[in-house]
């Protein structure tokens, strides 16, 4: 993957992120936020992506840091870090395999091809399952990461390069 590609791939994470920000009447002021997290979480899955050759790890590992990045980000804006992570997880939604999931499934029901069955079935289940666990990396990504560090409320959690 060239750099090119990369940067113009991490600018239209961070773009889909703001429209989904929008979209959910976010505070202006965490819109630069969002953008960050969104670009430099799609862009860790899609480098880990291309290491591993695995969607659902990179997915996985996009959500940890975005989740990570998010409570750093919720003190900088003091704002709940999930109204950060939320926006910027979505553009790493699986939109192709739930699509390709659901056509599957509309071709099952009208097939009368057993042959044609049988491999049909097998794209569809493969699509599904792809969908399932990537949905399940990026719940498990953004969570964790606020599960972990949560002992106390995020406004008394103390980050010292924060302190004023």
């Amino acid at each position: 993957m060239e750099y090119v590609d990369l940067l113009e791939k991490w600018i239209w994470f961070g773009i889909a992120a703001i429209g989904f920000a929008a979209l959910f009447n976010v505070p202006k002021r965490t819109l630069l936020s969002v953008f960050i997290l969104a670009a430099l979480g799609g862009t860790v899955k899609l480098i880990f992506f291309f290491v591993t050759e695995s969607v659902v790890i990179g997915t996985l590992l996009g959500a940890i840091t975005v989740g990570f990045l998010s409570v750093i980000a919720a003190h900088k804006n003091h704002t709940p870090p999930f109204v950060l992570a939320i926006p910027a997880v979505i553009p790493m939604v699986p939109g192709s395999f739930a699509y390709h999931t659901m056509k599957g499934i509309i071709h099952l029901t009208n097939n009368t091809n057993s042959d044609l069955f049988v491999s049909l079935l097998n794209d569809t289940m493969t699509n599904g399952l792809k969908t399932m666990f990537i949905l399940l990396s990026i719940a498990l990504g953004v969570s964790m990461p606020m599960l972990l560090t949560r002992r106390e409320s995020v406004k008394e959690i103390k980050i010292p390069s924060l302190k004023k």
